[in-house]
């Protein structure tokens, strides 16, 4: 069954949970532990945290491990807007953000923080002359994704780190993009950076922060004390040395696997693009390799999914995270689409595991299944 919701969750890589079985019962120990279990257990995250620093070109920093991306978060937002209160509380966050992003940041604006969403244009690329204009001495703190996980659109974050040039920390949610383009925290210039291990084919239930050496942060969970005091909490040992694994795989594969899903995506778009009225959002060029969002007018994006199942074919409107409610995803909307533009779109995200074979079936249904929707819908005349 062809599968094109990879941007929601990935199937764990079969070499990553090889690698995490004997810690799941021949060495359990807890690492906190002195003793030889917890001194193996030890020994194992950090050879994990290494290869996940070295993934990123992280050695200017530490790792944080959490229980994933929205932590990561959170942590960053929170924890460094908390901490570093008495030097400002003027917060800059683009308006795309996923929602452990955009929720972190109207709480700050709740605790007496003077949050700004930076707007976006049509493609979802964020506006770098407000940037430019807003930042001012009580500036904190600027929050921009490195891509956007429903659109695809990559950001210019190393433009964006020269405007701010050390006025203000600047967290980078690296989620969507880390595995399928070049993540170097040097680089783009980043002061923390979030990743998530389900998103490169690791285990769900961990993720990391990284944090520039010198950048403070106020813990958010409170506990024991661990990850240096900024996570507590018994690590998650199983997982985090799955997560090291998936981060080993992607630093050999990413470049030769992104230009795979990059020639499968064209093709997609390209073949889609040819139904009447289907447009594509998000940058056409400036865009993740594993993403084609498109729209259709006269239809909805829900009923489009549903067919699709229906046709043994996976898909999705928009993020997962925010399926829950029936609004129309605030990144389309951001983007200046008109709410029954929004609710018309169709999210495929590739994989490691998407052959030709899939794309072709996928075009074998999909242009039926709109000719069907539209023949329904009230709204479509021919």
């Amino acid at each position: 069954m062809p599968y094109f919701d990879y941007a929601s969750t990935k199937p764990v890589d079969e070499r990553v949970v090889e690698a995490m079985l004997p810690y799941m019962t021949e060495h359990f120990g807890n690492p906190s532990s002195v003793h030889s279990y917890g001194f193996k257990a030890r020994e194992v995250i950090e050879e994990a945290r290494g290869k996940i620093s070295e993934l990123i070109n992280g050695g200017g920093g530490d790792i944080v491990f959490t229980s994933g991306a929205t932590e990561s978060n959170n942590l960053a937002l929170i924890g460094y807007a908390m901490r570093n209160a008495r030097k400002g509380k003027h917060v800059l966050v683009s308006s795309v953000e996923h929602m452990s992003v955009i929720n972190p940041a109207k709480y700050l604006q709740n605790q007496g923080f003077q949050v700004e969403f930076i707007p976006v244009d049509k493609y979802g690329t964020v506006d770098l002359e407000f940037i430019e204009e807003k930042i001012r001495e009580d500036t904190i703190l600027v929050s921009v994704q490195h891509a956007n996980n429903e659109i695809g659109t990559i950001q210019p974050i190393k433009e964006i780190s020269e405007i701010i040039n050390g006025r203000a920390a600047l967290h980078v949610d690296a989620t969507a993009s880390l595995g399928q383009i070049e993540v170097d925290v040097e680089k783009i210039g980043a002061d923390m950076l979030t990743i998530s291990s389900n998103d490169i084919y690791g285990p769900k239930g961990v993720g990391a922060l990284w944090v520039r050496q010198g950048v403070r942060l106020q813990p958010i969970i409170l506990g024991g004390g661990q990850e240096k005091g900024l996570r507590s909490g018994s690590e998650n040992v199983p997982a985090i040395v799955g997560f090291g694994k998936a981060a080993e795989i992607t630093a050999k594969e990413w470049g030769e696997e992104a230009g795979r899903l990059r020639r499968l995506r064209d093709r997609i778009i390209d073949n889609v693009l040819k139904i009447e009225e289907s447009y594509l959002n998000g940058h056409p060029e400036k865009r993740l390799p594993n993403n084609v969002n498109v729209r259709f007018s006269y239809i909805e994006g829900e009923s489009i999914v549903l067919s699709l199942d229906m046709a043994g074919i996976q898909a999705s409107t928009g993020s997962a995270c925010s399926s829950k409610t029936l609004q129309p995803s605030h990144v389309l909307m951001a983007c200046g689409l008109k709410h029954e533009e929004a609710h018309g779109t169709l999210l495929l995200t590739l994989g490691r595991y998407n052959t030709d074979e899939d794309v072709d079936r996928l075009l074998e249904v999909l242009p039926g299944v709109i000719e069907r929707l539209r023949s329904m819908s009230p709204l479509y005349r021919r």
